[in-house]
C-alpha cells in the first residue's frame, strides 16, 4: 500500500519532475513517486533547455536533477530554474563527487543533493525533506560546510574545488573528449572564451600543458581524478 508523504494542505498532490538523460533511471524514480500517495510525476526531461521549458509550464513543487546531461549542464539549469521559477525546489541526484559539487549546487539554487550511489530509502528522505522546506545533505556534507562556517577543523579539499563553475563546465566538457570549438557552441561563448578557461584550469591545477589539463579532464570523467599523478 502506497504511503501518504505530503499532499498540500488543500490536499493537492506535490508535483515533481526529473530532469535525467538515462532512461531507465528516470523510469525507476518515476515509479517511486508514483508509489506513493501525495505526490505527482508531472514530467520527464533528458535535456537542459528541454526541462527548462517544462519547469516553466508545469511549476512543479519539486525538480529532481542530474548535474551531467548529454545537452546542457545541470548546475546552469539549477540557476535558470532558480530565476525563472522561484517557487521550484531543487534536488540534486547525481554521480558527481558530493565534495565537489553540493556546496555548488547549493549556490547555484538547489535545495539538496542526494548520490545515485544511495540506496532508495535515503532518495525518498531527501525527496520529502526538500518539499517540506528543508536542506538535505548527508551528514558528512552537512558536518563539513557546518565546521566550514564554523572556523573549525576541514579535511583537505580538492584541488578542483579551485575551478569556478564556467571553468568546471569546461573542464568536463574536456573529458568527455570535446574540442575548444565544440564547447564553444554548445556553452554558447567565444573559441577565444574557451581557451581562456583552459588557461585558468592548467594553472589552477598546476599542469604542465592543454595535454595535461585534457589527460586530467579524462580521469576526472572516468571517476579517477587525481591531480598529482598529472602535473
Amino acid at each position: 500500500m502506497s504511503q501518504d508523504t505530503g499532499s498540500q494542505s488543500d490536499g493537492r498532490p506535490r508535483r515533481i519532475v526529473i530532469v535525467d538523460d538515462h532512461e531507465l533511471l528516470r523510469l525507476g524514480i518515476a515509479h517511486l513517486i508514483r508509489s506513493r500517495a501525495g505526490w505527482e510525476l508531472c514530467g520527464e526531461a533528458a535535456e537542459s533547455l528541454e526541462a527548462l521549458q517544462m519547469v516553466r509550464d508545469v511549476v512543479p513543487d519539486l525538480a529532481i536533477i542530474d548535474l551531467r546531461l548529454a545537452r546542457g549542464d545541470g548546475l546552469e539549469l539549477i540557476k535558470r530554474i532558480r530565476d525563472a521559477v522561484p517557487a521550484c525546489r531543487m534536488l540534486v541526484l547525481s554521480m558527481q563527487e558530493e565534495d565537489l559539487f553540493a556546496e555548488r549546487a547549493l549556490r547555484a539554487g538547489a535545495h539538496g543533493f542526494v548520490s545515485k550511489q544511495e540506496p532508495v530509502p535515503v532518495l525518498l528522505e531527501a525527496i520529502e525533506r526538500v518539499l517540506e522546506g528543508r536542506i538535505s545533505l548527508s551528514p558528512r556534507m552537512t558536518d563539513r560546510i557546518l565546521a566550514a562556517r564554523s572556523g573549525g577543523p576541514v579535511a583537505a579539499k580538492s584541488p578542483l574545488e579551485l575551478l569556478s563553475d564556467r571553468e568546471m563546465e569546461v573542464f568536463e566538457r574536456l573529458g568527455r573528449g570535446m574540442t575548444a570549438k565544440e564547447i564553444a557552441r554548445e556553452l554558447h561563448l567565444s573559441i577565444k572564451t574557451i581557451e581562456y578557461h583552459r588557461q585558468n584550469i592548467k594553472e589552477k591545477l598546476q599542469l604542465s600543458g592543454s595535454s595535461a589539463v585534457v589527460r586530467q579532464a579524462t580521469a576526472h570523467v572516468l571517476g579517477q581524478s587525481d591531480v598529482a599523478e598529472s602535473r
